[in-house]
Formats: structure tokens, sequence, C-alpha cells
């Protein structure tokens, strides 16, 4: 599975919070960290999904490392709230339940609100936004272009690039705990990635624009959005 640099970069999973990347200082990745990121990703791919098993010796085989290495991953993913560890069963992705996923979304709500807001703060301040912009245009060629990964890819470089804006260490310390990679990984309403541009495009131009109070609303919006678009997809599938 390919890795890229903007896979280090992800509120909305996990890697884009300010947390060790799983790097070295020469810049070459754990043996761990490729397998920690590396299931990450696949969320965003589906190569892994929720309730999926994860067994050691396949996934030391699939990304070329110890066993070890693999059982410190699972206990970093677990840490994440990402993998369930269990004595009788082993490693499984974790799956949420509708009433888990909106209780997720409920925190998610006021996280993203605040990150805006502080973003926006910060572009106020003078805080270059080129990395914003830069994320922005990415994320628009990969709508355009109906390319899932690299929408997936610049969202996490959106998410970064807001982070550094922000500037806020309690933001980065926090934003990991939010169970967003789970989350879309598990509901994947058709209508979703549209939500999400649309979104993003409004957020963005709020916190560019240096008004906090508009891109705290605009942060809400955007996971109310999100909220509505999976209890949709959930109601059409239980009539």
């Amino acid at each position: 599975m390919a890795r890229t640099q903007t896979e280090q970069a992800d509120p909305e999973a996990t890697p884009d919070n300010g947390k060790d990347s799983g790097t070295h200082s020469s810049g070459v990745r754990s043996a761990s960290g490729s397998v920690f990121y590396g299931i990450m990703k696949g969320l965003d791919a589906q190569s892994f999904v929720p309730g999926q098993r994860l067994v050691e010796v396949d996934l030391a085989v699939q990304y070329g490392v110890s066993r070890n290495s693999v059982r410190e991953a699972l206990q970093r993913l677990a840490a994440e709230g990402v993998v369930e560890l269990s004595r009788n069963k082993g490693a499984a992705i974790r799956s949420l339940s509708l009433k888990q996923t909106l209780e997720v979304l409920d925190v998610a709500e006021r996280m993203t609100g605040l990150l805006a807001k502080s973003a926006a703060q910060g572009i106020a301040d003078g805080h270059p936004p080129a990395s914003i912009e830069q994320a922005l245009r990415e994320l628009t060629q990969a709508d355009k272009a109906h390319d899932t990964e690299a929408f997936a890819a610049a969202r996490r470089s959106l998410y970064r690039a807001l982070l550094e804006a922000s500037g806020s260490q309690e933001l980065r310390r926090l934003f990991p705990s939010i169970q967003m990679p789970i989350v879309y990984a598990q509901h994947r309403p058709a209508t979703l990635q549209k939500v999400r541009m649309r979104d993003y495009q409004a957020m963005s131009d709020a916190i560019l624009a240096g008004n906090a109070q508009a891109a705290d609303k605009a942060g809400i919006a955007h996971v109310q959005n999100v909220r509505a678009a999976i209890v949709r997809k959930h109601e059409e599938a239980s009539a």
C-alpha cells in the first residue's frame, strides 16, 4: 500500500494532529509506524473496514515487518480508539453503533468549530495562508477527478494546515481522541464527499478572511451536515 507525506496529517484521521508521526529523525518511518499509518490510510481506501479482524502474521507479511512491530502498531491504534483488542478474539477495527456515531459527531461539532475559529484568528494575526490555499486547491482537483484517495489526502493536508494556523497545542492534543476515521469508514453516504467539499470551501473562505465568528459557524455546520447525511442514510436503510 503506497504511503505519502500527506498521510501524516489528519485530525479526522489521527496523524494530522501534531502527534508523533512514527518517523525517526532521519525522516525514515519506523516499522510500527508503517503499519499504523497503513491501517489508518486503509480506512480511507476501504482496504480496512470497521469490524474487520486484524491478524498479526498477515499484517507482518503485508508490511514486511516483525510481529513485534505489528503488536506495537496495534497497541497504538487501540490507544487512539481505532482498534479494539481482545484476549480471545485478538484485534479488530472498531465498529460504532449509530448512537456511538452521533456521540462522536457531537464532540466533533464543537471541536471543528473551535479549530476553524482558532485558525481564522491565526490568519487575522498574520499566519501565512499558503498551506490552507494549497490544500483547498488539492481538494477541489480531487473532487473534480472523483479521486477518493486524493480527496482523503488533501483533507488531511487541510486539517494539518488549520492546526498550524491555529497554533493551539491543546487542539493538537485533543483532536486524536475524536473517532472520525471510524465514522467515515463505516458511514459512506453517496452525497458525503459533495457535502464535505462544499463545507470545506465555506469554512476555508471564512478562515482565510480572518472571520473567526463565521469560521466557527462554518465548522459547526460542516459536522451538522455530515450528521444529517449519515442519519438520512440510516433512515433510508431502515425504511
